[in-house]
């Protein structure tokens, strides 16, 4: 138990240092000697979950591609009660998102059984975070740094007229997103369509719970009272993401 416990934190070391870590730091981060660290590093790289670089650092290894695509498939069936119960009391859609690499991927969605609106916000969509209120909620926890960096490699293409397209303005709405504690959208991806989003804390990756309603529907008092319901919700994900999953659903 004590070897898998190492394991794990070598693994999850190198993927908060952004996939690839050098031999000495490694140990520095997990606090273990050279010569231990070393010896599970060679064992990850025999299975395939640990890659040695040409460089002679260490990445993440494509064995861990499956698991993780297939613990990413199961977080939409993991969320779907909490939503449902953000859906009963708000009356609206609630979908739930993650970045992957430089885009948002939607991976859970339920709508009210009444709708009869269909949203561009669909599960398995992929699009670019400026112009989503769940982007926003997930860089909002980013330095304006990485952000500007991120912006950089994908560039802001307008998708309807009220898409943010300059780097300062967005980091401006990203400010007030961490002031606030939820972001919004304003007809910046779907027109006629209204978004409110907070951040799943505590989750093993970004990501953020929101709410799409017609602009008609969203005024601000409910954008405001979303704003508290999806925080809490959010907070009881995050929860059981990081270490208490049957809790999932039971309040």
């Amino acid at each position: 138990m004590q070897s898998l416990g190492r394991a794990f934190s070598i693994l999850e070391a190198i993927a908060d240092a952004g996939g690839i870590m050098g031999l000495s730091r490694l140990a520095e981060e997990v606090g273990l000697p050279l010569a231990t660290i070393h010896r599970l590093l060679r064992s990850l790289v025999d299975l395939g979950y640990v890659r040695q670089e040409p460089n002679r650092q260490y990445s993440l290894g494509p064995r861990l591609m499956r698991l993780a695509g297939e613990a990413t498939s199961r977080l939409g069936v993991w969320a779907r009660p909490l939503l449902s119960e953000a859906v009963q009391e708000l009356g609206e859609s609630v979908n739930l998102a993650i970045l992957d690499g430089d885009e948002v991927v939607y991976v859970a969605q339920v709508q009210p059984s009444t709708t009869l609106m269909r949203m561009f916000t669909e599960v398995g969509r992929r699009t670019l975070p400026h112009t989503t209120a769940v982007g926003k909620a997930i860089l909002a926890a980013a330095t304006d740094e990485e952000v500007r960096a991120l912006l950089r490699r994908t560039g802001m293409p307008r998708r309807t007229p009220s898409t943010i397209t300059e780097p300062e303005e967005f980091l401006r709405r990203l400010a007030q997103a961490r002031e606030r504690g939820y972001a919004t959208d304003d007809g910046e991806q779907e027109i006629g369509v209204r978004c409110v989003a907070v951040a799943v804390p505590d989750a093993p990756r970004p990501m953020a719970m929101s709410l799409s309603g017609p602009t008609g529907r969203m005024d601000d008092a409910t954008v405001e009272r979303a704003a508290a319901v999806l925080g809490e919700v959010a907070g009881r994900l995050g929860a059981a993401l990081s270490g208490a999953p049957a809790e999932v659903g039971l309040r």
